[in-house]
C-alpha cells in the first residue's frame, strides 16, 4: 500500500477561535499535561469536547439526536444517533456525506480550540459512515477480483479521504497494493496487480 496519507488542505490549517466557549476552557492545555495523559484518556477527552460542541449545535438548530462517544483504535469516535425524541435528520449527512464532513471538521476545530492539538476524530451521523464503510469494503473486494483476473491496474471512482483510507486498508488486507492519484475533488484509489 502506498500514499495513504492525505495532503493537508488549506481549510485544515485554519486556526479556530472559540469566543463562545467558557473562559475556563478557552486556553489550550499545557504541553506537559498532554504528554502525561494516557492516549485513551486524551482521545476520550477529544470525543467529549466534540460531543459538547455538536450537542450545542443540535440544540441551537432544534434538531433531534443523541451523541455517543467512543475510542476507535487511535481516534475518538463520535456518533449522532436517533434519540427517544425523534430521528436524526438525514440532512445532517448531506449529499455524498458533504454535511457530515463539514460537521466533522467543525468538531475537530472545537477540539483544537480547547486543547491546542489537532484531532483525527471521526464523526458518524445515523450510521451513514459505517454503512458506507461496508459498501466500500465490498467495492474493494470487487476491484481486487477484477485486478486478479485482468492483471491490470484499476482506477476507482473519486472518493473522500475517509473513503480512500477504507479502500486502501481493505485492499491491503487482501494482499494487493494501492496508490492514490489525482487532486481533490477527483482524487481516487488505483488498485495495483500483486
Amino acid at each position: 500500500m502506498t500514499d495513504t496519507t492525505e495532503p493537508s488542505s488549506p481549510e485544515a490549517d485554519v486556526e479556530a477561535t472559540a469566543s463562545s466557549q467558557s473562559a475556563d476552557s478557552a486556553q489550550p492545555e499545557s504541553s506537559s499535561s498532554r504528554t502525561r495523559r494516557p492516549a485513551a484518556e486524551r482521545l476520550e477527552r477529544e470525543g467529549e469536547i466534540a460531543a459538547d460542541y455538536l450537542e450545542t449545535l443540535l440544540d441551537v438548530a432544534d434538531l433531534d439526536g443523541d451523541l455517543d462517544v467512543d475510542v476507535d483504535g487511535d481516534r475518538a469516535a463520535v456518533s449522532i444517533v436517533d434519540s427517544e425524541d425523534g430521528r436524526v435528520p438525514r440532512r445532517l449527512v448531506g449529499r455524498d456525506g458533504e454535511v457530515l464532513e463539514a460537521l466533522q471538521e467543525l468538531a475537530r476545530l472545537a477540539v483544537l480550540a480547547q486543547t491546542g492539538e489537532r484531532s483525527r476524530l471521526m464523526l458518524d451521523v445515523a450510521g451513514h459512515r459505517s454503512a458506507r464503510r461496508q459498501a466500500l469494503v465490498a467495492r474493494a473486494r470487487d476491484a481486487v477480483a477484477q485486478v486478479r483476473e485482468s492483471g491490470q491496474r484499476l482506477a476507482l471512482e473519486p472518493m473522500s479521504p475517509f473513503e480512500r483510507k477504507v479502500v486502501h486498508d481493505a485492499v491491503a488486507a487482501l494482499g494487493f497494493g494501492t496508490e492514490s492519484e489525482g487532486v481533490e475533488p477527483d482524487r481516487h484509489v488505483v488498485v495495483l496487480p500483486a
